[in-house]
């Protein structure tokens, strides 16, 4: 008798199977989404470690309780993270969150030139720069934007779970980036995006 080999199981066939009680076939969607899950919410709920991770245990009791709500011809992950996306939504309804608050990057780089100026960059305090400027976007940008850099999923993946056609997507990841490189123009000539991706992905 052979034993099912669940890393090599798609998240969909996973899915159902949780529907059938299979409590490793959960254990397997958790490992893989958990930590993707927490950090998700972390940032889309004002960088509260503690409420992400009581979303996610929220979202992964839903998926163990009530399998049935599976819609078996979607993906799952983009199933998933519309469930996360309209969490996030029902939150920021109950705590009446001010959309489009203003933000300004008060940091003084003026002096510095070249690579003396790169050696001078304080990476932690453009991380934090990041984050407040991101908390500034309303919740469709910071969504689309949170989905595609750092949950790389793909504009098709996006706007399924954004219900909104690919265009609508792209239009959206511009203008956020637009707005990020405004909040951030402090940072122009040294490199701002590819500090940026780093900062993403690091």
């Amino acid at each position: 008798m052979f034993l099912k080999n669940y890393c090599n199981i798609s998240d969909e066939e996973l899915m159902i199977m949780v529907g059938k009680k299979d409590q490793k076939a959960f254990s397997e969607l958790y490992d893989r989404y958990a930590d993707r899950l927490v950090n998700y919410f972390y940032r889309m709920l004002w960088q509260d470690r503690e409420k992400a991770q009581d979303f996610a245990q929220d979202l992964f009791t839903k998926l163990i309780h009530k399998p049935h709500l599976y819609d078996g011809k979607r993906a799952f992950k983009t199933w998933m993270f519309s469930i996360a996306n309209n969490m996030c939504k029902n939150e920021y309804r109950k705590q009446e969150v001010r959309k489009n608050t203003s933000y300004e990057v008060t940091h003084d780089v003026a002096g510095e030139t070249g690579t003396e100026t790169e050696r001078a960059i304080d990476r932690t305090a453009f991380a934090e720069h990041l984050n407040e400027a991101l908390t500034a976007l309303d919740e469709t940008k910071r969504s689309t934007f949170e989905m595609r850099y750092r949950e790389e999923l793909s504009i098709k993946e996006i706007s399924v779970v954004m219900e909104c056609s690919e265009g609508t997507v792209k239009s959206r990841l511009f203008y956020t980036l637009k707005i990020l490189n405004e909040k951030l123009k402090v940072y122009e000539g040294i490199g701002l995006m590819f500090i940026l991706i780093q900062i993403l992905f690091e």
